[in-house]
């Protein structure tokens, strides 16, 4: 396909997505099940420009006068990929397959690329609706954290110290020109290709052999604050496809005991195959069944409970721009309920001085610094740890500047350290 014909068809996905409101890799594998004749790098191409769209989809809609897919995708080329009005205008020459030339409106508006009297949320592409929420979060910084939260997410992965170093994993992975990440001492960041997607890690034989694991740095940050080691019995009750259940037994070095469960049997799936490939020996899976009490052996006994809460994933918004446009007032209200309930959940589990480490992939203080407030407030016997502490006690003390100012934990996003936005808290039980 041509890059004309390219974009094209990411009109005509955008569509989809927009005006019939599917998620956006739905739209892409059904476009790829119609047209068959499109080649692997002809759909990573057209979903790369898909994925440009919707990370931009606000400021391009501005820019253009129109919400519309295709004044949508040529906006996007010139706010997200920086392309010229002439570069933009080779795309549509009107040939076969591809857009019709740009009009005198199109081409004045590519011209001018005027966001003058933009909101704030078009100006950082944020919902329109959260950013009352969102500018008390971020104050001064709001366009900066928007345009953070826009852009392409690297490629992060975790070293698994169980089987490798990280200084080998970067011999082995050399190839791909990995660079240790900012924060994390387990971490390797590994450039997006000229395509804007990563390389296939499946296929190397660092992975294959257990040796690296796909993480966000934030999320690697998140496993390395619950002070976990070896010998302890860990929780960690929304454990999901297990990243930060492999992060906790490489941590405790397969000694102890760590318990992985979530209420969603279908999400644990993913753990036994990462369990064996990572060797990691010390973790029971506890998969529910039905409405027995899968856990009751554990009430009073555990030194962590990790609560890895269910979110809006307004965090990881690089990574799922679709998501963005998606989430809806009444869905946080879901999310805000379910994570007060597991967390209530997790008070059970917990012997006295045990840590809760609660975790959001969230930058809204409604999933997290109201949560954990509202938490401390209706269990008395449990205090904060501090986040200073909390940095100090992982060996990153530098991190205790990401302190909230909100609350208790800690404040992760884009525009600040470099990783998806997380929160992250330690709540301490007391007699």
């Amino acid at each position: 396909m041509t890059p004309a014909a390219r974009l094209s068809a990411a009109i005509e996905i955008f569509e989809a997505i927009t005006d019939r409101r599917r998620p956006a890799p739905e739209a892409l594998k059904e476009w790829g099940q119609s047209h068959r004749f499109a080649g692997s790098k002809d759909r990573v191409g057209i979903a790369s420009l898909v994925y440009d769209a919707l990370r931009v989809r606000e400021s391009a809609a501005w820019i253009m006068g129109s919400d519309k897919p295709r004044p949508v995708l040529l906006g996007a080329l010139a706010r997200a990929r920086g392309m010229s009005v002439d570069q933009i205008s080779a795309l549509c020459n009107g040939e076969r397959f591809a857009q019709l030339p740009l009009t005198d409106f199109e081409r004045g508006r590519l011209t001018e690329l005027s966001m003058e009297h933009a909101t704030l949320s078009t100006r950082a592409d944020m919902p329109e609706w959260l950013e009352g929420s969102l500018s008390s979060v971020f104050g001064d910084d709001f366009i900066q954290e928007g345009e953070a939260l826009a852009a392409r997410a690297p490629v992060d992965v975790r070293v698994n110290i169980l089987k490798i170093s990280r200084e080998k994993a970067m011999e082995s992975l050399a190839h791909l020109s990995p660079e240790v990440t900012p924060w994390s001492p387990w971490g390797l960041r590994i450039p997006l290709g000229s395509d804007g997607r990563g390389p296939a890690l499946q296929a190397e034989p660092a992975y294959a052999k257990g040796q690296v694991e796909v993480q966000d740095e934030g999320s690697q940050l998140a496993a390395l604050m619950s002070g976990a080691a070896a010998g302890m019995q860990v929780l960690d009750l929304c454990a999901g496809g297990g990243g930060k259940t492999l992060a906790l037994a490489a941590m405790m070095d397969n000694l102890g005991q760590i318990y992985a469960t979530d209420s969603d049997g279908r999400r644990l799936m993913p753990i036994y195959d990462r369990l064996e490939r990572a060797g990691a020996r010390n973790v029971q899976v506890r998969a529910p069944k039905g409405e027995q009490d899968i856990l009751a052996d554990l009430e009073n006994r555990c030194d962590i409970v990790v609560v890895d809460a269910p979110c809006t994933g307004s965090g990881t918004w690089r990574r799922n721009p679709d998501a963005k446009w998606r989430t809806r007032p009444g869905a946080l209200e879901q999310r805000v309920k379910e994570q007060d309930e597991v967390l209530d959940r997790a008070v059970k589990y917990l012997k006295v001085g045990g840590a809760l480490l609660y975790v959001t992939c969230s930058v809204l203080r409604e999933e997290n610094e109201d949560r954990t407030g509202a938490f401390l407030t209706r269990h008395a016997n449990f205090l904060p740890r501090d986040a200073a502490h909390m940095a100090k006690s992982a060996g990153l003390p530098d991190l205790a500047a990401r302190a909230s100012r909100f609350g208790a934990g800690l404040r992760l996003s884009p525009f600040t350290t470099g990783t998806d936005g997380f929160y992250i808290a330690v709540l301490v039980k007391g007699a």
